[in-house]
């Protein structure tokens, strides 16, 4: 029986941590070629190609919130694959902000990554997509939380942005048979998540959950791989909510 990704071909940006790495991880073990992009560490991506090999992934180094990286970022993986099946824009950035702390710069910064790169990779990947494939973008379960912090405000702001250009996106591109979705994960355990906060405040935000713990990049990444697949090919302009029930 063949792998059930086998012969496509995904774009994972963000790919060389927490639950982008996981995604690849999990892509490449259902057959997908992987391309990795990542903005500066280049040795967890070029890590992540030897494990998989080369016939089977690439790592690229772009700025995925630039039009011009992106660019490159496609021109790359069409290169060297022929095509875009997948696309998963997973990178992102989580500034702690409310309303008063906001700058201008902090603003920019933050839309740019979370949500211009999103957009724009998704325009110029589409001209390399057929029917059948599958963008999956990441939002957050805190867009629905009962609960959320002030200074989780210009975060979930852009998180707002995704949900909604999932859905109307998914109008969009539906017509051409491409499938539009989002994957909202509640709290992860990945190394961004976890810096800096003492195990009191984990065990705290893990209490939240009817599970008692917080999920990890690798229960998130069999998520987004669901949806990349054709086991979801009437699921179209959804948000899944990946939290174990936070929210």
């Amino acid at each position: 029986m063949s792998a059930p990704l086998a012969g496509k071909v995904a774009i994972v940006t963000g790919g060389s941590k927490g639950i982008g790495a996981a995604t690849v991880v999990e892509l490449a073990r259902q057959g997908a070629k992987v391309v990795i992009n990542f903005s500066s560490d280049a040795t967890p991506a070029e890590e992540l190609v030897k494990q998989i090999g080369p016939n089977n992934a690439l790592a690229v180094k772009a700025d995925a919130a630039n039009v011009a990286g992106i660019e490159d970022l496609v021109k790359q993986t069409v290169a060297k694959f022929g095509k875009i099946d997948i696309l998963i824009p997973n990178a992102g950035v989580l500034p702690m902000k409310d309303l008063e702390s906001t700058t201008e710069a902090d603003f920019d910064r933050t839309f740019a990554i979370n949500v211009k790169g999103p957009y724009f990779l998704a325009q110029k990947a589409a001209p390399h997509m057929s029917e059948g494939g599958h963008i999956v973008f990441i939002s957050t379960s805190l867009c629905v939380a009962s609960s959320v912090a002030p200074n989780y405000l210009l975060y979930n702001s852009t998180k707002g942005a995704i949900e909604q250009m999932t859905r109307v996106m998914a109008k969009d591109l539906g017509r051409r048979g491409i499938s539009v979705n989002a994957v909202a994960p509640g709290p992860t355990a990945t190394e961004l998540f976890m810096r800096g906060k003492p195990e009191q405040v984990v065990k705290t935000i893990a209490g939240l959950n009817p599970f008692n713990r917080i999920g990890t990049p690798e229960e998130v990444a069999q998520v987004i791989v669901m949806l990349s697949s054709g086991a979801s090919s009437w699921v179209n302009g959804q948000v899944l909510r990946a939290n174990g029930g936070m929210a």
